[in-house]
C-alpha cells in the first residue's frame, strides 16, 4: 500500500526556545535529514510570546538559560522578556530555521502506527479549522509544561463583589491602566516579585499579599564575569567564560543549600535584611517554612523588589485572605486591604506534554505509567522524545544536552538502518515522581506525569557536570533501548 501522507524523518511540536534549539541540532548534526516545528501561536518564543504583563523576565541569567551555540551579548543577565524573544528569533533566522515552522497550526492527535513504523500526525489549522495529516518517524514534544489558555487562579470568596479588575498576568490585557492606583498582587513566586517593583513605578501603592514567604535573593544586574571580560577578550569569549562561572555556581548554590540549609537560610536572611530598611519586619514577610531550594529561589536583580519597599512605593503583607469586598480584600487578621486592581500571580496549570497524549495504534498511552529514559524518551513508546529541563538551575541547560543526544541517537539509527527505537523498562521496576520539587503546580499535576526509577539510565539526574557525561559522551545503544530495522 502506498503512503498517502509526506514523511518526516522529526516533527517538533512547539517553536518556543527548546523547539527553536532542538531544530537548530537537527538541521546542524542531521542534515540530511527533514525536520518542521509546529506551533499553534502566530509566531515564534513561546513563554516569551504568551506573558505580557510588566516587567516579565528570566528568572535565571541567560548565560546559562541561553544557547551555548549563540553568545549572550545584551548587558543584563537576567533579560527582559522581550529581549529573551528577540534572541530566540534571531536564532531561527540566522539559521533558516523559520522557513521550516508552521505557526499557527496545532498538533491535534499523534498515532503511531507500528505496520509503518511512523507516527500519523493531525494538524488543525488555528485560523480555518481545517485538518490534515503528515507522518514523521520521530516526534519531539517541546511544548512545554503549563496550560497556555488558562493560568491557575483559586476561587476567592467574594470575588464577584470587588468592583475593580481582577487579572491574571498569563492574560494580561495590553490596555489595563493602572496609574495612581492601589494595586494589590496576590502571591510570592517568580511572577509576583518581578511584577511588584514594575507596577510600583506608576501605581500610587503596590502590595504583595502572601500566604507563605519566598526565597528572594538579590543578584547583580549585569554579570560580573561578562562585564569584566569583554572589552578584554570580546563576546565570544566572555559568554563562555561566564556560561561556565554560572553553571558552576548554580550547581555550587544548590548544593550548599541541599548541605547546609541553616546557614544558606542565614546568609539569605543577612541578604534581606542589608536590603531593607531598619526594623523592617524580615522574620515575617522574608522567612519561609521550608529549607532553600525545596522551591525555586527568587531573584530580584539589583533587589528592585526591596528598593520599591525601602522607597515606600510597594509593601509586603503576610496573611490569609477571609474574602473579597467591594473595595479590596479582608484578611483573616482583621486587617483590610484597600485596592482598585486585584492581580492573582498564583501561578500556573501544569499541563504535560503540553496535552498532546500519544497513542499507539489507536491506544492512549497511560503518561503515569511511563518512566523517562535519561528524562528524554517515555517506556513503550517508539521514537518520542520530550524536553524536561532542570528545576535546580537553568531550565534549558539539560534541554541543550537532550537535544545533543537525540541527534547522536539519530544518527546512530541512520547508520545501522534502524527506524524504530522503544526503551523497555522492568514492569517490576521501582519507580518514583518524575519532578521531585515542591512548586504548588507540580505538586498539583503530580500524579498526571510520567515516572522515573531510582537508577541509571531511568533516573533524572539533576548534575550539569555529570550530564555533559552522559549525553555528549555516554553511549547511545543502550541495552535498555530496542532498535529495529523496517517490519515490511
Amino acid at each position: 500500500m502506498q503512503n498517502t501522507v509526506p514523511i518526516l524523518d522529526v516533527l517538533i511540536v512547539g517553536a518556543g526556545i527548546s523547539g527553536i534549539g532542538c531544530a537548530y541540532h537537527v538541521q546542524n548534526k542531521c542534515p540530511d535529514l527533514t525536520y518542521s516545528i509546529i506551533e499553534a501561536r502566530a509566531d515564534l518564543g513561546g513563554t516569551w510570546d504568551l506573558f505580557k504583563y510588566p516587567g516579565i523576565r528570566s528568572d535565571s541569567d541567560l548565560f546559562t538559560f541561553g544557547y551555548d551555540f549563540k553568545p549572550w551579548k545584551e548587558k543584563k543577565a537576567i533579560a527582559d522578556g522581550s529581549s529573551i524573544k528577540a534572541y530566540v528569533e534571531q536564532t531561527a533566522d540566522e539559521n533558516g530555521i523559520r522557513e521550516n515552522i508552521r505557526f499557527l497550526t496545532r498538533v491535534v492527535d499523534l498515532d503511531w502506527h507500528s505496520n509503518k513504523q511512523y507516527w500519523l500526525v493531525t494538524l488543525r489549522c488555528e485560523e480555518t479549522g481545517h485538518t490534515e495529516q503528515v507522518a514523521a518517524r520521530w516526534v519531539f514534544n517541546a511544548s512545554g509544561y503549563y496550560r497556555y489558555d488558562k493560568g491557575y487562579a483559586p476561587e476567592f470568596k467574594g470575588q464577584a463583589n470587588f468592583s475593580g479588575d481582577i487579572i491574571h498576568p498569563q492574560h494580561w490585557p495590553e490596555d489595563l491602566d493602572y496609574e495612581g492606583k492601589r494595586v494589590v498582587v496576590i502571591g510570592s513566586g517568580a511572577t509576583a516579585v518581578t511584577l511588584v517593583p514594575s507596577l510600583a513605578k506608576s501605581a500610587a501603592h503596590v502590595t504583595m499579599l502572601q500566604r507563605t514567604p519566598s526565597y528572594i535573593l538579590p543578584v547583580p544586574t549585569q554579570d560580573p564575569v561578562a562585564k569584566f571580560l569583554r572589552p578584554l577578550f570580546g563576546d565570544d569569549l566572555a559568554f563562555k567564560a561566564a556560561r561556565r562561572f554560572n553553571i558552576a555556581k548554580q550547581r555550587w548554590v544548590y548544593a550548599f543549600c541541599q548541605r547546609f540549609p541553616n546557614r544558606a537560610r542565614k546568609i539569605i536572611r543577612n541578604l534581606n535584611v542589608k536590603m531593607l530598611p531598619e526594623g523592617y519586619p524580615v522574620d515575617k514577610h522574608f522567612n519561609p517554612p521550608y529549607n532553600p531550594w525545596e522551591q525555586r529561589l527568587c531573584a530580584v536583580p539589583g533587589g528592585d523588589l526591596f528598593n520599591a519597599i525601602s522607597e515606600g512605593a510597594a509593601s509586603v503583607v503576610t496573611d490569609n485572605i477571609n474574602s473579597f469586598t467591594h473595595t479590596g480584600i479582608q484578611l483573616e487578621s482583621g486587617d483590610h486591604i484597600d485596592a482598585d486592581v486585584i492581580i492573582t500571580a498564583t501561578g500556573l496549570n501544569l499541563l504535560p506534554l503540553g496535552g498532546l497524549i500519544p497513542k499507539i495504534d489507536g491506544k492512549v498511552v497511560s503518561l503515569p505509567q511511563c518512566v523517562t529514559y535519561k528524562g528524554m524518551l517515555l517506556s513503550g513508546v517508539p521514537n518520542f522524545a520530550i524536553a524536561v529541563g532542570y528545576t535546580s538551575s537553568s531550565w534549558t541547560l539539560k534541554i541543550g544536552l537532550l537535544c545533543e543526544h537525540f541527534t547522536r541517537l539519530l544518527n546512530h539509527m541512520k547508520q545501522h538502518d534502524y527506524l524504530q527505537c522503544t526503551p523497555i523498562a522492568d514492569p517490576n521496576m521501582e519507580t518514583q515522581p518524575l519532578l521531585n520539587f515542591g512548586a504548588g503546580y507540580i505538586q498539583r499535576s503530580i500524579d498526571k506525569l510520567p515516572r522515573q526509577g531510582v537508577r541509571f539510565p531511568w533516573s533524572m539526574s539533576w548534575n550539569y557536570a555529570e550530564d555533559v557525561k552522559i549525553f555528549r559522551k555516554g553511549r547511545v545503544d543502550d541495552p535498555a533501548l530496542k532498535f529495529e530495522k523496517s517490519v515490511e
